[in-house]
């Protein structure tokens, strides 16, 4: 099922219904509620890509499959990027704030989602926009995988082919930089459970280590898991070891 949040064609959601699994359904529809016992938990997922258009919220599908088949609600937010798509900053963030409302409006009325027990998981550039958006909204906690947290950092070391230039605009202030990165936004008050594999080629390791210990001082409850021997897209595999711990961690009650 796909919903908008807004007038622009890239806010929409793909909302995949958690499956009963006695009945796992037609593959071609994830979506079988029925059966089903009590609310289901809900995953929030973004997708990464340095906010570029050439990527959108289907490379999130084989986690949301994933979710879907083991109980949870997975709400796959959509959201305007740079390039031809009119995304930017503050308006990339506005938009999945703007989804977080409708999923939050929407709990009130659907009994089948529990909100009280809303994750956001984000990858890359959907990790930066779930830690820059959680603490405003219904999300009670946070999966970071390979997030970008310091965009300054990114910027002068000339990650993501440039990426952070676009989506800031040209020669941003001090104060910018600082404004649009989650390690600059702490505390956030959130749990956090920042994942990371220790030769990722697109956005350094060393990062998410500065991110962990900065948040644990500002007295956030911070889980790090750094794997080793994996890159930037493994983690974010189904098959791999790297997410099924993730998914494991989720399913024993964690956020």
């Amino acid at each position: 099922m796909t919903t908008s949040y807004g007038a622009y064609p890239s806010q929409i959601i793909h909302r995949w219904d958690p499956e009963d699994p006695e009945d796992p359904g037609d593959p071609e529809d994830p979506g079988d509620p029925e059966g089903a016992e009590g609310p289901a938990p809900v995953a929030v997922l973004l997708h990464g890509g340095w906010w570029r258009d050439l990527h959108d919220a289907h490379l999130m599908d084989p986690i949301a499959h994933d979710l879907a088949a083991t109980g949870w609600a997975v709400w796959n937010i959509e959201y305007r990027r740079t390039g031809e798509d009119g995304g930017g900053w503050p308006q990339t963030r506005d938009d999945v704030a703007r989804a977080l409302d409708l999923l939050a409006a929407t709990a009130d009325r659907d009994p089948g989602l529990d909100a009280s027990r809303v994750v956001s998981i984000g990858h890359s550039a959907g990790g930066h926009l779930a830690l820059m958006t959680a603490a405003e909204s219904l999300v009670t906690s946070v999966v970071a995988i390979a997030p970008i947290t310091d965009l300054r950092r990114c910027a002068e070391a000339e990650l993501g082919e440039g990426a952070v230039a676009p989506f800031l605009g040209p020669d941003p202030a001090p104060a910018l930089y600082s404004e649009s990165s989650p390690l600059h936004r702490l505390p956030l008050g959130l749990p956090q459970l920042v994942v990371h594999g220790d030769v990722d080629q697109r956005v350094p390791v060393q990062h998410s280590r500065d991110y962990v210990a900065a948040a644990a001082a500002a007295g956030d409850p911070v889980d790090y898991r750094e794997v080793p021997g994996i890159d930037h897209f493994a983690v974010i595999d189904p098959e791999r070891a790297a997410w099924r711990e993730v998914r494991d961690t989720l399913a024993h009650g964690w956020g």
